[in-house]
C-alpha cells in the first residue's frame, strides 16, 4: 500500500504506524497481566495474553483510518485507552469487567460518589502517558515528511481485514486452553484472558443482540424445559415449618456488604460483631449460606429474594428486565391480605429500584426523600444505619397490618468510612485500607443492629413479626486476597475465596426454634422458605431454591459464576475441592456440579430474557391437556 510513496516517506509512514501500534499494545498488555488478575498458570496462556491485543488493535485503529484518517486513528487512540481504563476502575472494585446492560446503569453514578474518588489513585497519570505521546505525535509534530503523513482509507480497510485472521488465530490458540470458550460468557475474566479486553466488548456485543432479540422471538414452548427440569428437582417442604408464621409480618433486614468471615472474629482483641454474636443463639443461623449476586449486587440479592429466579450474569434485571412479568413474593402475598413495602434511605432511582418494585407488586418504596436526611445524620452513602432503623420502625408501627417489609442498610458500603465519633473500634493492620476500615462499619452496623433489634423488641410488633436477617453480598473483593490472607492467617486460593462468599443468614420468631444449620444453602432459597413459614401455597412452579428446612433437599449452592458447593465438593473454576478439608481433588468429582450449574443457570436466563413467565399460565395449561 505504500508503493506509490518515495521510499523515504513510506519508511517513514510505516514507523508511525509502527510507534503507534507498539505504545498501544504495551499499555494493553501491561493493563491485561499487570492489573488484572486473570490467573496466568503457564507459558502458552502467557504467550496468548501477549498476542490477543493485536487483532482488537488492527481493528481499532483500521476504522479509525477508515472514519476520518490521521485523527480517526488518533481517535481511535483515545477511545481505546478509556475504554481500558473505565474497566481498570471496574475492576477494581468489582473485580469485574464492563457489560453493555452496566453502561444501562449510569443513573447509578450520581450515587457512587466517594466510591469513585477511592479507586482512582495518582499512578494511574502513567496509564495515559502514551495518550500524550500520540497527541504529540499525530498532531504537533511538524518535521516537512511528517506533512505527507496522511493515512488512506484504504490502508484502514486493509488492518481491518488483517485483524479478522489475527484474531481467528487467536481464538484457535486459545482453544488448546480451554475448548468451547465463547460457551463460558459468564466467565469474562477467561475470556480477557484468552481473547482480549476489547474483543471481548465486541463478544460482549454480539450477546447483548442475541438476548435482545429473545424476547421479541419468545415464545410459551420455550418454557417447557425449565418447568420439566424444576419439576424433576422439586422436593417438598418441612411439614413441621408450614405455617409457623401464619398471619405475621415480615421483616427482612438486608445487611450491606456484610460477610460471615467477621461473625464471632475479633480485631485487636475486640469482637467485630458482639451482638450478632448473641442474638444468632435465638433463631435458626445458617453457617454455609451463600449470596449467589453478579453485576447487579444488592439488586440482585432483591431479585433472587423476591422470584427465586438467578440475577443476570450480565447487568441487572432491575435495570434491564423491568418490564417483565414476575409472580414475585410481595404479588402474591398482597392478594392474601399483605401489605408490602420497601424501605432504603437512597435516592429512589438507584438500581431503577422504582420501577422494578412496582413491577414486583410492592404497594409502596420508602426511599430517602421519606427519610429526614440531614448532614449530621449522614456520611459516606448516606443517611447512617442508626437513624435509618429508628425511623423505618416508627414508619413499620403505622403500617397496616399483617405486612411484608423489606429494609436496606447503607453505612457498611465501600468505601467503608465513618464519622470519627462513630468508630468504635480501631482500623485493622494489613495491607489493604479498604479492608481495615471494613472492620470499622462492620462493628458500628452490629451496634445499630442492637439499637434496632432492642427497640423492636419492645415494640407491639415483636410477638407478631418473623424477622429474616441476611448479608447482601460480599463487602471486600479478590482484590484484597492478600490483606485478608493476614487477617486470618491463611493463604487465600480459589477455595478460600469461594467460602469468603458465605454471608449471614439468621431467622428469628416464634415457631422458629434456636439452632444452627450447617446445610448448604444460598439466597435463591429465600423465598420458598418464607412462603412455607407463612403457610402461602404458592403455585408458582418456576421457583430454582428450596425451602431453607426442607429434610428432602440437597446441599447445593450455585454462584452466577457458574461455581457451586455441595455437600461434599466446592467446584471453582473448573478445579475441584473436598468441602471439608480444601484439598483440591480429581476435576471428574465436580464435572456433575458444574453441569448442573451450567444448566440451572441457562434455565433461569432463558425464562428472563424471554419474559417466559408471561405465558405461565398458558404453558401449564397445555402441560395438563397433555
Amino acid at each position: 500500500m505504500f508503493n506509490k510513496m518515495k521510499g523515504s516517506d513510506a519508511s517513514f509512514k510505516k514507523m508511525i504506524y509502527f510507534i503507534v501500534f507498539v505504545m498501544f499494545w504495551l499499555k494493553m498488555t501491561f493493563i491485561q497481566g499487570g492489573i488484572f488478575t486473570l490467573d496466568v498458570e503457564n507459558t502458552n496462556q502467557a504467550a496468548i495474553l501477549a498476542f490477543n491485543p493485536m487483532s482488537s488493535i488492527f481493528l481499532l485503529f483500521g476504522l479509525g483510518i477508515l472514519i476520518a484518517g490521521r485523527r480517526g486513528l488518533l481517535g481511535a487512540y483515545i477511545f481505546g485507552s478509556i475504554l481500558l481504563y473505565v474497566n481498570v476502575l471496574f475492576y477494581r472494585e468489582y473485580n469485574d469487567f464492563i457489560t453493555i446492560p452496566m453502561l444501562g446503569q449510569v443513573a447509578n453514578l450520581a450515587g457512587l460518589g466517594g466510591s469513585i474518588t477511592n479507586i482512582l489513585s495518582v499512578t494511574d497519570i502513567f496509564l495515559f502517558v502514551d495518550v500524550f505521546a500520540a497527541i504529540f505525535l499525530l498532531i504537533y509534530l511538524k518535521p516537512s515528511r511528517f506533512q505527507r503523513f496522511k493515512p488512506k482509507r484504504k490502508e484502514g480497510l486493509v488492518l481491518v481485514i488483517i485483524a479478522i485472521p489475527l484474531f481467528v488465530v487467536n481464538l484457535a490458540w486459545a482453544q488448546t486452553e480451554r475448548t468451547e470458550l465463547l460457551t463460558r460468557a459468564f466467565d469474562r475474566n477467561l475470556l480477557v484472558k484468552n481473547i482480549g479486553l476489547i474483543d471481548y466488548h465486541i463478544y460482549d456485543g454480539v450477546l447483548q443482540g442475541q438476548t435482545e432479540m429473545k424476547k421479541t422471538f419468545a415464545d410459551s414452548n420455550e418454557l417447557v424445559p425449565a418447568l420439566n427440569y424444576l419439576n424433576e428437582k422439586k422436593v417438598k417442604p418441612n411439614p413441621e415449618m408450614t405455617g409457623v408464621a401464619e398471619g405475621k409480618n415480615v421483616i427482612i433486614l438486608s445487611l450491606e456488604s456484610t460477610q460471615t468471615f467477621v461473625v464471632d472474629n475479633e480485631l485487636h482483641g475486640q469482637e467485630l460483631t458482639p451482638y450478632f454474636n448473641d442474638l444468632k443463639e435465638e433463631g435458626a443461623y445458617f453457617t454455609n449460606f451463600y449470596h449467589q449476586v453478579k453485576q447487579g449486587r444488592t439488586s440482585d440479592s432483591e431479585f433472587m429474594l423476591d422470584n427465586s429466579l438467578y440475577g443476570l450474569n450480565r447487568g441487572a434485571a432491575f435495570f434491564t428486565h423491568s418490564g417483565n412479568e414476575y409472580e414475585a413474593t410481595p404479588e402474591v402475598i398482597g392478594e392474601k391480605g399483605y401489605t408490602t413495602t420497601n424501605m432504603h434511605a437512597n435516592d429512589k432511582t438507584f438500581w431503577n429500584r422504582n420501577v422494578m418494585y412496582d413491577s414486583l407488586g410492592y404497594d409502596e418504596y420508602y426511599s430517602k426523600e421519606d427519610y429526614e436526611v440531614t448532614e449530621e445524620k449522614s456520611y459516606g452513602w448516606g443517611y447512617l444505619d442508626e437513624y435509618f432503623f429508628s425511623d423505618s420502625l416508627d414508619k413499620m408501627e403505622e403500617l397496616e397490618q399483617p405486612f411484608y417489609n423489606k429494609m436496606i442498610t447503607l453505612t457498611n458500603h465501600y468505601p467503608f468510612t465513618l464519622p470519627e465519633d462513630k468508630k468504635l473500634i480501631e482500623e485493622g493492620d494489613t495491607s489493604s485500607g479498604t479492608l481495615n476500615r471494613f472492620f470499622q462499619t462492620i462493628r458500628y452496623q452490629d451496634e445499630a443492629l442492637k439499637q434496632f433489634v432492642e427497640e423492636f423488641k419492645e415494640s407491639d410488633l415483636y410477638g407478631d413479626t418473623l424477622l429474616i436477617i441476611y448479608g447482601d453480598h460480599f463487602g471486600i473483593s479478590e482484590n484484597h486476597q492478600k490483606a485478608m490472607g493476614e487477617y486470618l492467617g491463611k493463604d487465600i486460593n480459589s477455595y478460600e475465596q469461594f467460602q469468603l462468599q458465605r454471608v449471614p443468614l439468621l431467622i428469628l420468631g416464634e415457631g422458629i426454634e434456636s439452632n444452627e444449620y450447617d446445610t448448604v444453602v444460598g439466597q435463591i432459597d429465600l423465598r420458598p422458605t418464607i412462603m412455607n413459614l407463612l403457610g402461602v401455597q404458592d403455585e408458582n412452579p418456576v421457583q430454582f431454591g428450596h425451602d431453607l428446612f426442607s429434610e428432602e433437599r440437597k446441599d447445593m449452592v450455585i454462584t452466577r459464576d457458574g461455581d457451586f458447593a455441595s455437600e461434599e465438593y466446592v467446584g471453582v473454576k473448573e478445579s475441584c475441592f473436598n468441602r471439608e478439608t480444601g484439598e483440591e481433588i480429581g476435576g471428574e468429582a465436580c464435572s456433575e456440579g458444574f453441569e448442573q450449574a451450567k444448566e440451572e443457570l441457562a434455565l433461569s436466563d432463558s425464562i428472563v430474557y424471554g419474559d417466559l413467565l408471561r405465558y405461565l399460565d398458558e404453558t401449564e395449561m397445555l402441560e395438563e391437556d397433555k
